[in-house]
């Protein structure tokens, strides 16, 4: 497993409560789309061996790929998408949900998406992959629970 920086805070909610924090000092949202690239840049690396088919997150328009591992008791993320835009979005994901048991995966909504108004700036297609990413998430806790 790659190093990894995740969790950065103590439990899912507060992960939730500082992005919406993070991104209420913005004003208009090319100013949070470009936090959101900024955030994507932070990712930790993917190592390219890790970049393959088996890997590759279907239902994304851009390409993404991601790797989980450990165990119910913590299941780490590590991820990574030729898009800039979908970094930032799987920064946030995993800002959420990597180095999490799996219960506490499972108990925890995505709630950052609606109180940063995510859902309505996002287009179709990035809303279809974000959806997919989370779906991962969830599905792998649930494999491990």
């Amino acid at each position: 497993m790659t190093d990894t920086i995740f969790p950065l805070e103590s439990t899912p909610a507060e992960a939730q409560l500082a992005i919406k924090e993070e991104f209420g000092f913005f004003g208009d949202w090319s100013e949070r789309y470009q936090y959101l690239i900024d955030l994507g840049r932070k990712l930790p690396a993917f190592p390219e061996e890790w970049k393959t088919e088996e890997n590759r997150l279907l239902g994304c328009q851009s390409l993404v790929w991601i790797v989980p591992q450990g165990d119910a008791e913590r299941l780490d993320f590590s991820a990574i998408s030729d898009s800039a835009i979908v970094s930032g979005l799987i920064y946030l994901a995993l800002r959420v949900y990597s180095g999490r048991s799996a219960a506490e995966i499972l108990a925890t909504q995505p709630d950052y998406i609606a109180d940063i108004g995510l859902a309505k700036h996002l287009s179709p297609t990035r809303s279809n992959g974000l959806a997919a990413i989370l779906a991962f998430i969830q599905d792998t806790a649930r494999n491990h629970a």
